[in-house]
């Protein structure tokens, strides 16, 4: 089955013509109401440097109830610990550089300019959010990701310290489940989310789940501001 070319019309095919790697469409742009249109409709951006843009929606689809979040023993102890001082969207952008560093055998980063530019675009307007790890004053880890209604769309988490991106999902998750959310959209498999409670399923089952959630109430502005948020924090 051809991919789909995109064109300036702010249309996706339906995502039940993506390919078996789950990418369903090729080029359009990043701007905000194409980004905001693709994940109402399970599908996000993931591209290299110097690549068209690619648009994907794989099944199935790795996802976190929030309800099912696992945390182990020894990662609660580091937690009560309080090594971590845990903020939301206080430096988005720095949060997305640390998330484009080059990591072990994994060569560059699909976090291009043009990505940071499009999803700095959208924090602003109060719909993308990160969550920083400090050690002292010393950014160590976070994650950034979108907000629409009830749902979470993670793009990408950092560490550079052991658990640090681990405490930034833990508290993060935790506000959610707080605040009714149905679901973090983890994307793609990774062992790593895979020990926080992330699952497998079918792509019918996803967009069954977002239909019902996505507009819902969006909590947009700044999280930082949200009590509920620093509740967490501290757990």
């Amino acid at each position: 089955m051809p991919v789909f070319r995109l064109s300036r019309r702010l249309i996706f095919p339906p995502v039940e013509m993506s390919e078996e790697s789950g990418l369903l469409a090729v080029g359009g742009d990043l701007s905000p109401e194409r980004l905001i249109l693709a994940y109402e409709q399970g599908i996000f951006p993931w591209y290299a440097e110097g690549d068209p843009i690619l648009w994907w929606s794989p099944d199935p689809r790795f996802v976190l109830f929030p309800e099912k979040l696992k945390v182990t023993r020894s990662m609660g102890q580091t937690l009560k610990k309080n090594l971590f001082t845990v903020t939301c969207d206080r430096n988005f952008r720095d949060v997305m550089e640390g998330c484009r560093e080059p990591r072990k055998d994994k060569g560059g980063s699909w976090i291009t300019d043009e990505m940071i530019h499009a999803y700095s675009h959208l924090h602003k307007m109060g719909l993308a959010h990160s969550v920083e790890v400090w050690m002292k004053a010393e950014l160590v880890g976070g994650l950034y990701g979108v907000s629409l209604g009830k749902c979470f769309f993670g793009e990408s988490m950092f560490t550079r310290v052991s658990n640090a991106s681990k405490a930034a999902l833990i508290v993060l998750t935790r506000t959610l489940q707080n605040l009714g959310f149905v679901l973090i959209d983890c994307q793609v498999y990774t062992d790593h989310l895979r020990t926080l409670g992330a699952e497998m399923i079918s792509r019918p089952l996803f967009l069954d789940i977002l239909k019902g959630a996505v507009h819902k109430q969006t909590y947009q502005g700044n999280w930082n501001k949200m009590e509920v948020f620093h509740e967490n924090h501290k757990s």
